[in-house]
């Protein structure tokens, strides 16, 4: 279980994106740009200074050197229920002491490869399960989760159709 105790104080860090965002709407506004380059083996990713590589299992062409795409997009899901559940607790007053967070992903590869009897290229089902401790009636954590699901920006990307252009440029 991820430790919250020794987080920073998140309260002073909500009113200060509260007060900004009212000032002015335009510093609700986020670009966030990703990098990839494949060739033989691993891809390589960059997020502004970070750098990671993504790989596929054996069984899918790949050397298993790296989590694959749908292992980061679970992961990114995972990870931004905790941040979201630690900025709700902060704004609601709510302690947390501990929060954990699994996610799992049924996957068809039958569409991806093009063979017979597949469905959506993507995940069919995601399920996620969250634990928390702290001092605070499980009603209180009940309502901190609904706060969760209903402002958790992966989440939302997840269960909604978000709107994608695609542009394909050929070097000659």
């Amino acid at each position: 279980m991820t430790d919250t105790t020794t987080a920073p104080d998140l309260a002073p860090v909500v009113a200060a994106l509260e007060e900004a965002v009212t000032a002015d709407a335009a510093n609700a506004a986020a670009l966030f740009r990703v990098h990839a380059v494949g060739g033989d083996g691993p891809t390589s990713i960059r997020v502004n200074r970070h750098s990671f590589e993504q790989d596929e299992p054996a069984g899918f062409g790949g050397a298993d050197s790296a989590p694959g795409p749908v292992d980061y997009a679970l992961a990114g899901l995972a990870s931004c229920q905790i941040v979201v559940f630690k900025y709700w607790a902060a704004k609601t007053g709510v302690t947390l002491d501990h929060i954990a967070v699994d996610v799992d992903g049924d996957f068809d590869f039958r569409t991806m490869f093009g063979f017979e009897g597949g469905g959506r290229p993507g995940l069919t089902d995601v399920r996620v399960a969250v634990r928390v401790s702290g001092p605070e009636a499980p009603e209180r954590y009940e309502e901190l989760q609904r706060l969760v699901d209903a402002h958790c920006p992966v989440l939302d990307l997840v269960a909604h159709a978000t709107p994608v252009s695609t542009t394909l440029t050929v070097a000659s």
